[in-house]
Order: structure tokens, then C-alpha cells, then sequence
């Protein structure tokens, strides 16, 4: 017994988590008249997520800083994409903050804040005005995340460790040990 509770914390070890995809909007996708606030509302961003914007050649993302996001304003982006499917990789715990580059749309709403807590840690997203802190710097590539996902419209992304106990419990795992 106490080999298959070495062989099962060795496979634990080895088994990463599994990342989330947000598509950003769900099936609205990043356009005008959808509530980013609401949308991101009761999420955990985690380190390794990645946020999808699916949009019209109408639109655009950029990543900007806190006074920008609060001001509207993507003169001064980080990074600004118009691929229409824009991946962005979530590298490093803190503040991110994205506007639609198009001349008025930032100003009807089309912007998202998100807090992006250490891998496995619960997160609040930032109102318009509220948190401090800076952002993050996007990754070298964000349209490809660096650890294994699953797509979710929003919803928490499920890990293989379970299913992995279970399969090595249910036989193939018990026949090597004897």
C-alpha cells in the first residue's frame, strides 16, 4: 500500500492543473452593449489563464495602464491588437486593463479590468475606479498560452488529477505495483 501512495503522489506531482480559456463576453464576444463588469463578476483569473477577445474588424484591444483604462484612452497602449482573435496569456498575478481602441466604444462600456490572482487563488475583478496597482507586462506571445487549456465561456476550467487518481484506481495503476 504504501508503494501505490508513493506512485500516486509522484503521478500528483507530475500532473499539471489545467488552465481556462475566457472568452471574453461569452457568446457576445467583445462588442458594444455588453457589461464587462458583469461579465467578469464572480471569476478567478488565475496565473496561466488566458483571456480570448473575439471581435469585429469594428474593433480592436488594447492593454493599457490604470489612468488609461480610466480615462478611456488607447493612445498610450501597452499593446494593441486587431486580429480579431486576440489571445492573451495571464503571466504574472496583478491588474490588467483593456479598452477598445475604436474612437467612443471605451466610453459605452467596451473596457475590462481584471485582477489576476497566483495560480490556484481566488480573485475580485477591479471596478472602473477602484484598484491600484500596475499591470502586467503582455508575454512575448500572447496568442499562445504556455500551459494546457480548456475553452470555457467563462467558466472555471476542470484539472486532470482527479480523473488521473481514478483511473489508477480503477485497475491499470493496481496491475503495476503487483
Amino acid at each position: 500500500m504504501a508503494a501505490l501512495t508513493v506512485v500516486v503522489l509522484l503521478l500528483l506531482a507530475a500532473v499539471p492543473a489545467f488552465a481556462v480559456n475566457y472568452i471574453v463576453g461569452d457568446s457576445q464576444g467583445w462588442s458594444t452593449n455588453v457589461n464587462y463588469d458583469n461579465w467578469a463578476s464572480g471569476k478567478t483569473f488565475n496565473v496561466g489563464d488566458t483571456l480570448e477577445f473575439q471581435y469585429s474588424p469594428l474593433h480592436s484591444v488594447a492593454e493599457v495602464k490604470e489612468s488609461d483604462y480610466s480615462s478611456c484612452s488607447a493612445s498610450n497602449a501597452i499593446q494593441s491588437y486587431t486580429d480579431m482573435d486576440t489571445k492573451i496569456s495571464l503571466t504574472a498575478p496583478g491588474n490588467r486593463y483593456f479598452v477598445c481602441g475604436t474612437a467612443g466604444h471605451c466610453s459605452q462600456g467596451m473596457k475590462l479590468s481584471v485582477t489576476v490572482a497566483g495560480s490556484g487563488s481566488p480573485s475580485t475583478p477591479s471596478s472602473p475606479g477602484g484598484s491600484s496597482g500596475s499591470p502586467s507586462t503582455p508575454s512575448n506571445n500572447p496568442s499562445s498560452p504556455t500551459t494546457p487549456s480548456t475553452t470555457k465561456n467563462g467558466a472555471a476550467g476542470v484539472g486532470g488529477r482527479g480523473v488521473l487518481i481514478s483511473v489508477l484506481l480503477a485497475g491499470g495503476g493496481l496491475a503495476l505495483l503487483g
